[in-house]
Formats: C-alpha cells, structure tokens, sequence
C-alpha cells in the first residue's frame, strides 16, 4: 500500500503574539482526502511528539474527531531522523504559521523531501507550509521550486492578516529569490498548482484541492 507523510510544525510561539502551530484544518481536509483513497497516512514534524495545534474549535465535530481518531499518531509524530522516505509515495506539508520558522532550515526534513521527489514522489504543501521548500535542494544541486509554478500564502495575504512584521520572511518573497514562478489569485480563495510533482496550494481554502491533486497524480 502506498504511504503518504504529513508533515507538522512543532513550534507553537507567533512571534510573542501568540501561540500558533499547524493550522488544523489544512490537516483535516488533506488527511479526509487521502483516508478515503485508502492510503495509510503517517505523521511526522521537525521535533516528533506533540505537534501543536493552531485553529482548533471544540464546537466542531470535524475538528475533534480528527484528534480523536488520530489521537495515538499525533502524540507520536515521526522526528525526520526516524523517516525512511522509501517507504513514501508522497509528503505533504501542513501550513499554519508556526511552519515559518522550523520548516525552512530543517535540513534532515529536506533531504527527506528530496529523496522522495528524486525517486519519482510527489511533493505538496499548502499555505504556509511552502516554507519548507524554500531550502530543499534535489541530486542534480538544484532547488526544488527554481523554475516552478507554486502557489503559497502571498505577501498580500499576510499583510491582510497583519503579521508582515511578526513572520520571520515573507513567503512569497522567499520562493521567488529561489526561483520560483510564484502564482497568486485573490486573498483567500483556493489556487492550487502542479508543477511537475510539486503541488503546491495558497491558502487553506486550497487545501483539499492540493490533496485531491496529489492523488490524482498518485494514481496517474
């Protein structure tokens, strides 16, 4: 059975603001996507154990079923260290502002990354998790995203949202100095792009999309 790894932040802390994490619904509608497909979905983060939650409403029944149900995986999340990406057909990075700063300069997470598309797998994130593209560099020296169509959370976007001055980078900014064709619609609406086997979405409302894309490629 193919497998595929969900990545999650594990830093909690915006900038002093508050306390952030993986944006819970860019997880639910992707693993929701991928369970029903069959695949057998593994979670993983840059410290392993209890990644923090961002966005979690205990009036939603989809929110507290999914921590419920993944209860067990999730106190136990994968450290990359312990991530054999042979066994991954594909990784998918979860957005959430805590992705900022401990996914660009995970280089343990990168190579996982790179293996994986090196092999023929299929990489995806979402929102902000194209934070964790920006370092990843493939056999032939090359960035992942140079020369490829990505969407992420844009410049705009975070302006909107009010944390220019609290992320570390701008993510936008970020890929295009990496040579990516970065790919923006209007705030908040879903944009989702394939590039090769980087797929990539802007938002969480992109986040489903981004799934269905890489199962859709998975089973091309």
């Amino acid at each position: 059975m193919k497998k595929i790894l969900m990545v999650l932040t594990s830093h909690d802390d915006l900038g002093g603001l508050r306390k952030t994490g993986y944006y819970l619904p860019e997880a639910i509608h992707p693993f929701q996507v991928f369970a029903a497909q069959g695949y057998k979905i593994d979670f993983a983060s840059p410290k392993g154990g209890v990644p923090p939650v961002d966005g979690f409403k205990a009036d939603n029944p989809e929110h507290v079923a999914f921590l419920e149900q993944n209860k067990i995986k999730l106190e136990n999340s994968l450290p990359a260290e312990q991530i054999n990406p042979k066994d991954y057909a594909a990784i998918f990075y979860v957005g959430g502002h805590g992705t900022m700063w401990d996914f660009p300069n995970n280089t343990a997470l990168s190579s996982v990354a790179a293996k994986i598309y090196d092999a023929g797998g299929v990489v995806a994130a979402v929102c902000h998790g194209p934070a964790a593209l920006i370092n990843i560099r493939l056999e032939n020296g090359e960035y992942l995203v140079a020369n490829k169509q990505v969407a992420a959370f844009t410049n705009a976007e975070e302006a909107s949202v009010g944390l220019t001055n609290t992320v570390p980078f701008l993510l936008e900014s970020a890929l295009l100095e990496r040579g990516a064709k970065h790919v923006a619609t209007d705030n908040f609406q879903a944009n989702v792009q394939i590039s090769e086997r980087l797929i990539t979405g802007q938002n969480p409302a992109s986040a489903r999309g981004v799934a269905e894309a890489v199962v859709a490629m998975l089973e091309a």
